[in-house]
C-alpha cells in the first residue's frame, strides 16, 4: 500500500487547510479553559490524600504525556505535507485524526486530576465531541480539495477509533522544525492541568472555593 498519494494542486488549498489548523488550535485551547473553570467548584468523592485518589491523577499523567507524545508522532508525519498529499503512514494509517484522538486522551488526563474516574470519562467526551464537529467540516473541505485519493483514505481508515491491524510504517518525507516545535508547544499547555489542580485542591480545602458537585 502506498504511503501517501499526491494530488493535483487546489487553488486556495493550504489557505483553507490553514483556517482549519486555527480553527483546532482555538478548540483545544477553549476547551481547557473551560474544563478548569468548571472544575474550580468541582471535587472528587474521593479525598486528595488517599490512595484512590493519587492513583487516579497519575494515571491521568501518564494519560497527558501519552497526548503530547502521540500529537508529535503525528506531526512528525503530517508537517507541512498536508497541502499536497494525503498521508497515510503512521499514526494516519490507523486513524484519519491522529491528532483529535491524541488531544482526547490528553484531555482525559487532564480530568483525572481531580482524583475522579467520572472526571477522566466527561472530559473525553466533551473533548471528543467538540472535535468531532471540527471533524465533519475538515472532512468536507478535503473531500473537495483532494478528490479521489482521499475519498479512497476516507473508505479505508476509521474516522476516529485507531484500528490498529492497518498500522503501516510509512515513510515521515520531510518536516518542518517549526511545525513539531508548534505542536509541542499546544501540548504543554495539558500540563498546566499538574500544578493548577494541586491549587485547586488546597483551596477547596482551605474554603477558599466552594464544593458545588462532586464526581466519583
Amino acid at each position: 500500500m502506498v504511503d501517501e498519494v499526491k494530488v493535483p494542486d487546489v487553488k486556495d488549498f493550504k489557505h483553507g487547510l490553514g483556517n482549519y489548523q486555527q480553527t483546532r488550535r482555538i478548540v483545544l485551547a477553549g476547551l481547557v479553559v473551560v474544563l478548569f473553570a468548571a472544575l474550580l467548584f468541582g471535587q472528587s468523592t474521593f479525598p486528595p490524600d488517599t490512595l484512590v485518589h493519587e492513583s487516579i491523577e497519575m494515571f491521568g499523567v501518564l494519560l497527558i504525556f501519552l497526548g503530547i507524545v502521540g500529537r508529535l508522532w503525528a506531526t512528525l508525519y503530517i508537517g507541512g505535507r498536508k497541502s499536497s498529499e494525503v498521508v497515510t503512514g503512521g499514526p494516519y494509517s490507523i486513524t484519519r485524526n491522529p491528532l483529535y484522538v491524541f488531544s482526547t486522551v490528553a484531555a482525559a488526563g487532564v480530568g483525572a486530576q481531580i482524583g475522579s474516574f467520572s472526571g477522566i470519562i466527561l472530559f473525553a467526551l466533551l473533548c471528543a465531541g467538540a472535535f468531532h464537529i471540527v471533524i465533519l467540516r475538515e472532512e468536507k473541505f478535503l473531500k473537495e480539495a483532494l478528490g479521489a485519493p482521499y475519498q479512497a483514505y476516507l473508505a479505508r481508515v476509521p474516522r476516529f477509533f485507531p484500528k490498529l491491524s492497518l498500522y503501516q510504517e510509512g515513510d515521515t518525507g520531510s518536516f518542518k522544525p517549526r511545525l513539531l516545535l508548534t505542536t509541542l508547544l499546544d501540548g504543554l499547555v495539558f500540563l498546566v492541568a499538574l500544578p493548577a489542580f494541586e491549587l485547586i485542591d488546597g483551596a477547596q480545602l482551605s474554603g477558599m472555593l466552594p464544593v458545588l458537585f462532586r464526581l466519583r
